[in-house]
């Protein structure tokens, strides 16, 4: 772990000469692949001919590729036999979206990540006991791959991806067994991880906050105790990601009452492992920049452009919002991985998620977003003394005589004693962030103040399971330019 550490400072301290580097090698690796030999990789001696040369992907656009990888082609993004698949959450889509996991992802990046989460967490706590118990972790799971039935391929969520092909000492520091932990029936699974590892010493968790409070209140409700602490006395870090953890900071120190209880976020996903906190006293990820991912940036407000500014990683500026673009060691070429992060700091590199590229509301050109939305309900939470479980908003549309606005539901955990204080504080807090927002709210001339619902506990969970996207790495839609997902769930409240 130690010399990992020193492994980890050196790309910070030349992050530019790393990148350079594997970009060289990725080139080298794709050149003689399908998508290679259709862009000339042979020739590529630059990145300025990479940009020039090689289009920005979206999903649609390598779709056919990954298709055929799915039917059994190979050699066809990348050298290596693709035999697995993510399949991703699909919040964006109707239809889910499968992503080539290659061998050297899984070594390089996804396992190179979770062993630097472990590495990067003992440097800070050295006096850590996490060793001395289990690790519970909560994913998804996988199956056989119909397209290709006849061959060794698979495919699922991420998570399941990643825990079924993991190294044999990796599953004696973990729990509960894989046959548990992979079970594709989500309320069985969690009624069983819950008997099992109420059983065992848990020291630490890795999962998504959603997931992780329902297996928290299960273990709870099973042994008939206040906090989990009673039945885990020794747990002390929770290792997570796929959502912003503010909103539900208040609820696990109601689950997990010690002030020895330690977060530390990642950024990983389907498509590759991106940042670890890497700092106690923040919450800014170090991007890491030796895992097989060459990165390139859009602004954010060209993302929708004909012919937007890419621009390399020494290009960026602190505090611009940008849209990733990443080339992998799992052959996808300039893909445009759909989230959006604003750099806090760039020696080191160090980021913060601040959305998706098509989660947000703009209905009426008030472009909110994600990390808006996260630190205004934030504040009001702190504000009222409430404590959320859950939310998601979308805009209200204009109608005759009425003006236009936003619609919020809600499920609180602790409801606020005064909604309309409640309401009146997300309000002021997206103003101050938001200057779109402000203008459109001037005297209520184009937006009108946030409608709040509240919703009972246990709604967004029968909303995900209505939607069959319960567990791993799915995880509820904050904001939506639409109000399918609104009048979804509102009906599930009637």
């Amino acid at each position: 772990m130690k010399k990992r550490i020193h492994d980890i400072e050196l790309f910070m301290k030349y992050p530019h000469d790393v990148q350079s580097e594997l970009f060289k090698k990725l080139i080298d690796q794709g050149k003689n692949t399908e998508f290679g030999k259709k862009y000339d990789f042979k020739s590529i001696t630059s990145y300025k001919i990479y940009k020039e040369r090689v289009p920005v992907q979206a999903y649609e656009q390598i779709f056919p590729y990954i298709e055929r990888l799915m039917r059994g082609e190979q050699k066809l993004l990348w050298p290596s036999e693709i035999t697995w698949f993510a399949k991703s959450s699909g919040t964006t889509n109707a239809r889910s979206k499968f992503i080539p996991v290659s061998p050297e992802a899984l070594e390089d990046c996804h396992f190179k990540g979770g062993k630097d989460l472990i590495s990067i967490y003992v440097n800070n706590y050295p006096e850590t006991r996490m060793f001395t118990g289990k690790g519970v972790t909560i994913g998804g799971s996988h199956q056989i791959n119909e397209f290709n039935p006849n061959e060794n391929s698979y495919y699922g969520d991420v998570s399941a991806v990643i825990m079924q092909n993991l190294p044999l000492w990796a599953q004696f520091i973990r729990t509960p067994s894989l046959e548990v932990a992979l079970m594709d029936k989500w309320e069985e699974k969690i009624e069983k991880m819950a008997k099992v590892t109420a059983q065992d010493n848990v020291t630490n968790f890795v999962g998504v906050p959603t997931w992780t409070i329902l297996l928290i209140q299960k273990v709870m409700e099973l042994e008939n105790t206040n906090n989990i602490l009673e039945v885990w006395p020794n747990l002390e870090v929770f290792f997570h990601g796929a959502v912003a953890f503010t909103p539900y900071r208040e609820l696990f120190k109601k689950l997990i009452p010690t002030d020895n209880m330690h977060y530390c976020e990642t950024y990983n996903a389907s498509e590759g492992f991106f940042g670890i906190q890497d700092q106690n006293d923040s919450d800014e990820l170090l991007l890491m920049l030796d895992y097989g991912i060459f990165y390139e940036f859009i602004p954010a407000d060209q993302i929708d452009d004909e012919d937007p500014k890419v621009l390399a990683l020494n290009e960026v500026e602190i505090g611009k919002n940008y849209a990733m673009i990443i080339t992998t060691n799992s052959g996808l070429w300039r893909y445009n991985i759909g989230d959006t992060v604003k750099f806090t700091s760039i020696e080191p590199y160090r980021i913060k998620i601040s959305g998706r590229t098509k989660h947000f509301i703009n209905a009426f050109g008030e472009e909110l977003i994600i990390e808006n939305a996260e630190s205004a309900i934030t504040k009001a939470c702190e504000e009222t003394g409430s404590i959320i479980d859950n939310f998601t908003a979308g805009p209200i549309y204009f109608e005759e005589g009425k003006r236009g606005g936003h619609e919020w539901i809600i499920e609180f955990v602790q409801e606020p004693a005064d909604i309309e204080r409640f309401t009146e504080i997300l309000d002021q807090k997206l103003r101050e962030i938001n200057s779109d927002y402000d203008a459109k709210r001037y005297k209520d001339m184009a937006l009108v103040a946030p409608v709040i619902r509240s919703a009972a506990q246990g709604t967004f969970y029968k909303w995900m399971a209505k939607r069959g996207k319960l567990g791993g790495q799915n995880k509820v839609p904050r904001l939506s330019n639409n109000r399918d997902h609104l009048e979804d769930i509102l009906k599930l409240m009637k």
